[in-house]
């Protein structure tokens, strides 16, 4: 990219906001910088100044990060989000990498790696943080490993994981299920050897990595 690229800042800090505009300012390879100070601001000024990539912060007011980047995505699919957070916890990273962001750094990082990911993003690339790219990359091989584990449990033992992943008790899953209550703990059995977990606290956390644990209000009103 020959041109300047164009950014849009959006975080509710005045303070920070001012910091890192004056920082990227000085790169000969940034042009215009506009500012939002929430995600709803943010969404308006894309719409009318279009800029080659935004950097959005995840803890503001309002919408919030996460809800700001999948609203820009459905309006703008073309969008380029690079996330700047306070926050290095992969929990953070993964969500903002699913919900679309092509970039996560912290506010950890040196000055030069805003300006790096930036022009990154902004020629097609993304661009995350070197020591949180190795944890997600090892974070995302279990994933793919737990995933895989799971889609070879039949679809009976599915059912069973995801009501005993929720809390229920071998005899409540047997209860909703209409089967034996022998019948559910020899299943249980089965399950946590192919899962490879050794007891009901690894299961569960398992499923929790995995999205399948439901909140308690929705375990009682249907079979997973």
């Amino acid at each position: 990219m020959n041109r300047k690229i164009n950014v849009l800042l959006v975080d509710d800090h005045a303070v920070v906001r001012t910091g890192y505009k004056t920082y990227l300012g000085l790169s000969e390879r940034i042009g215009e910088i506009y500012e939002a100070d929430r995600g709803e601001t943010a969404c308006q000024l894309y719409s009318k100044q279009t800029p080659d990539v935004v950097v959005m912060d995840l803890s503001m007011p309002g919408l919030g990060g996460f809800e700001s980047i999948r609203r820009l995505l459905s309006r703008h699919p073309q969008c380029r989000i690079l996330v700047f957070s306070i926050h290095n916890e992969l929990v953070y990273v993964t969500r903002a990498i699913k919900a679309g962001a092509k970039g996560y750094i912290t506010k950890n990082n040196e000055p030069d790696t805003l300006v790096t990911a930036v022009c990154t993003i902004a020629e097609g690339g993304t661009y995350v943080d070197p020591d949180i790219a190795q944890q997600l990359a090892i974070n995302m091989a279990v994933d793919q490993d737990e995933e895989t584990k799971i889609k070879a449990l039949s679809p009976r033992e599915f059912d069973i994981f995801c009501l005993l992943a929720n809390g229920l008790t071998s005899r409540e899953a047997a209860e909703k299920l209409c089967l034996s209550y022998k019948t559910v703990c020899n299943h249980a059995t089965a399950i946590k050897d192919k899962l490879g977990v050794k007891n009901m606290a690894e299961l569960t956390l398992l499923a929790s990595r995995q999205g399948i644990v439901k909140p308690a209000s929705d375990i009682n009103t249907a079979v997973v």
